[in-house]
């Protein structure tokens, strides 16, 4: 206490503010360096909503859903806990499509998006002593939210070399007696990566011999444009207990609307006679719901969305991606390991040392922004120092502009010769 001054026991607690280290929050910064002066658009490449630009806008199926269910005045009031009966089974019956095994709805808890499905999932595993494993790099906000939970984090390595592949030996070099999940997202973000039947069966299979679960990140399910299909993990419950989250926010292109889930894939009953399902469902008790007329809304949604909407939607994505590939071969101080095949992303390695005043991928990514009011995320954001994570979900004119522009700074800070 100095002259007399009051202390506060909260002062200094929290050594980090959650904004630095999360995607907003990077983002935000990076955001606020734009010149406010420069009379071009800001073109961001940054994050992965592409509903502001008008090749990515929902099916008009979505928006009369929405209408239908707030005009039926049948969802104004409170949902139950694990969500809407009718929504449940939707989702099971669409989910199921994909599975060996017809899901339940008994096995399918509505969230508010896919953020609070991690952050449920996350909540009921966290117990003194135990540790989850995260690919490097991966979705930051597992990172973040487990740190809130004082739940240990161990890293494995994914490959970029070979598709961004798990590396089984790291995987199975951090686990221990106390490791109790790991988790996969596929298709990737941040990588724009999809996995083959074969690696996630290895992968199921060598959960099961670390005695572990798996989390199935499918945020991103179906947006696939290579030539791996998407394979949902729930394809291997008889092998491993799968608790896979998503949502509608990906493939319907409405982020906004925040109506996600978490489905146990466990024909064998292990997760329910763990007392895991018990823990998610007392947890949603303590949480906020997903909007009842949301909810409402799914059944049409999901039982009435044509296949033309989500043709339209690949093939759109498959021609961005196919332009961030091609304009990032043209930019020397960059390079792509491998071409995305699905989400909204590709990872890119950044060489600072072939260019003035750049000392890693944070201050690149700054000073673009400050120069040529394009955004993209550091790797740093996603556990990849001196990489970049490009979004190429954007309009191809709008996409083209920005790398023109990135291509512009490089060489504008490229070292001579």
């Amino acid at each position: 206490m100095e002259n007399g001054a009051k202390t506060w026991n909260f002062w200094g607690k929290n050594e980090e503010a959650p904004s630095r280290t999360n995607i907003r929050g990077i983002l935000m910064k990076i955001m606020g360096s734009v010149d406010k002066d420069d009379p071009r658009p800001t073109v961001p490449l940054g994050h992965g909503d592409p509903s502001p630009f008008p090749s990515f806008r929902t099916t008009t199926v979505a928006e009369d859903a929405i209408v239908d269910a707030v005009r039926s005045a049948k969802f104004n009031s409170y949902p139950p806990t694990s969500g809407l009966f009718p929504a449940r089974r939707a989702i099971a019956d669409y989910l199921s499509r994909d599975l060996p095994y017809t899901l339940s709805q008994d096995e399918v808890f509505l969230t508010i998006g896919c953020i609070q499905a991690i952050d449920i999932t996350l909540t009921v595993l966290a117990c003194p002593g135990a540790n989850i494993l995260l690919p490097r790099p991966c979705f930051p906000y597992y990172d973040a939210h487990a740190a809130f939970l004082n739940l240990e984090v161990r890293y494995f390595d994914l490959n970029p070399e070979k598709g961004w592949e798990v590396d089984i030996e790291s995987l199975e070099a951090i686990a221990d007696e106390n490791t109790v999940a790991m988790v996969i997202i596929n298709p990737g973000n941040p990588c724009g990566s999809v996995y083959t039947h074969q690696h996630l069966k290895k992968i199921a299979e060598t959960a099961r011999k670390l005695g572990i679960m798996v989390i199935a990140d499918e945020v991103y399910h179906h947006l696939t444009f290579g030539t791996n299909p998407f394979v949902p993990m729930g394809v291997f419950g008889s092998i491993v207990p799968v608790i896979t989250v998503g949502s509608i926010s990906k493939r319907w292109l409405v982020p906004g609307w925040r109506l996600g889930w978490i489905v146990t894939n466990d024909p064998n009953g292990i997760l329910r006679k763990s007392g895991v399902v018990e823990r998610i469902i007392g947890r949603l008790s303590m949480t906020p719901d997903p909007p009842t007329f949301i909810q409402g809304a799914v059944p049409q949604i999901l039982e009435k969305t044509g296949e033309d909407f989500f043709t339209k939607t690949i093939d759109i994505l498959r021609e961005v991606a196919s332009i961030c590939y091609d304009r990032i071969i043209e930019i020397p101080c960059i390079t792509c390991p491998h071409k995305p095949e699905g989400s909204m992303f590709v990872m890119v390695k950044l060489d600072p040392s072939l260019l003035e005043d750049i000392n890693d991928d944070m201050d690149f990514c700054l000073k673009l922004a400050i120069e040529e009011s394009v955004i993209v995320l550091p790797g740093m954001a996603v556990g990849m120092t001196n990489w970049l994570r490009i979004t190429f979900a954007v309009e191809p004119s709008a996409l083209e502009d920005g790398f023109g522009r990135i291509k512009a700074f490089c060489q504008r800070h490229a070292k001579k010769q």
